[in-house]
Formats: structure tokens, sequence, C-alpha cells
């Protein structure tokens, strides 16, 4: 049987401090692919997001998601393959219901960014491969220590553990393309060369192995 196509677009997802800038920057390293990272320094709603949650929660999703399907259709249209950090699944599926959760931001403004999604996704493709690294709360933590961001040593841990249940369950339900899973809590591709080397090799199968 004939090899799968060459991937256009490779996606990672995962909750704050599971590694996905980590291992995108290393599996484009790998495969020469070109990474493309979250840009929080250019973001116009962050600041007054931070300083009031309920007033710029919608405009600070909307910028996002705009954001997001710019890059998708960069990606679509250009001849490289990408490596995305972070997709659109879980600016809609992950943050936006947990501010909604949160009381953050509105039903009303909640159920327009919901429709507005709905509607975007049967425009553009999934990727052709998500990857999703699945990591426990205390992982998380220690790996959030590790890198020691000072803005995000406050985040709550009822926070995180709200973030990591919208996460599994959306990832338990995924099945807009082939999907990847690695569990982050018994593989440490950062810094042990096998634990990347096993990475790479269940990439390989999923994308290149035959049918």
């Amino acid at each position: 049987m004939p090899h799968k196509v060459t991937p256009k677009h490779i996606a990672v997802a995962g909750n704050i401090g599971s590694g996905k800038t980590t291992l995108t920057a290393m599996l484009a390293k790998h495969y020469k692919w070109e990474p493309h990272f979250e840009d929080v320094e250019h973001n116009p709603y962050l600041i007054d997001f931070y300083e009031d949650m309920h007033r710029w929660s919608f405009n600070l999703q909307i910028y996002f998601l705009n954001n997001r399907i710019k890059h998708l259709i960069d990606i679509r249209s250009g001849k490289d393959t990408v490596i995305q950090d972070r997709t659109i699944y879980e600016d809609a599926y992950i943050f936006a219901p947990n501010l909604f959760d949160m009381g953050l931001m509105t039903k009303r403004d909640y159920e327009n960014y919901t429709s507005f999604f709905q509607n975007l996704k049967t425009l553009i493709q999934p990727p052709d491969l998500l990857i999703y690294l699945k990591t426990s709360i205390p992982t998380l933590v220690d790996q959030i220590q590790k890198r020691g961001r000072e803005y995000e040593e406050n985040i709550r841990l009822d926070y995180l553990k709200r973030l990591n249940e919208n996460y599994n369950k959306w990832i338990d339900g995924y099945n807009d393309g082939p999907l990847l899973i690695i569990d982050v809590n018994n593989c440490n591709f950062a810094e042990k060369e096998e634990d990347f080397a096993d990475v790479v090799r269940r990439i390989d199968a999923q994308l290149f192995g035959l049918f």
C-alpha cells in the first residue's frame, strides 16, 4: 500500500504546563516543520482581560478565534508543513466554557460565541494529526513551577482542575481526525532522549505508516 500524503498541519494540545511549546519546538526541529507558537505579546485584549475578566472575556475569545482562523487559512494555503502550539478547539471547548462556568462570560455572549464557532468549524479542515498531552494536576503544577513564569504563579489549583476536566471531556469525544495521546506523567520527552524517540516513533506510525 502507498504511504500517506505529506501532512500540512500537525497540532499540539494540552493544559497550561503540559509541555506543548517544548514538544512543538522539538518536533519542528526533528521533522523540519514550521512551528507556530501562541503570540501572547501582541494580544491587544490580554491586559484589559486580566484587569476586568467579566468585561473583556468575550472580546478576548473572539480575538483568539479570529487569529486561529487566520492561521488555519495560512497553513492550508502555504507550502510547508506547520506544527501548531495550541488549537482552535481549545478556545471553544476548554477556555470559553470555563469562563462561562466561572461566571466571567454571560450566557448571551457564550451562546453567541459557541454558535459562531460551530459555523466556522464547518469551513475549516481539522489537523492531519492532533497530539494531546494528557497530564495529571501534580505534573502540571510541577512543570509550571519549574519554568517560573511570574504571571502563572497565581494560577489556582481548582482552575487547572477545571481546565483538565474540559480537556479530557473534549478528547474523549474527539473524532474530527487522527489523534495521538501522549501521557506526560510517564513520558518525559523534554529530558529523556528515549522518551522523545518513542514519541517520534508513534508520530511516524500515525503519519507515514502503511494503511
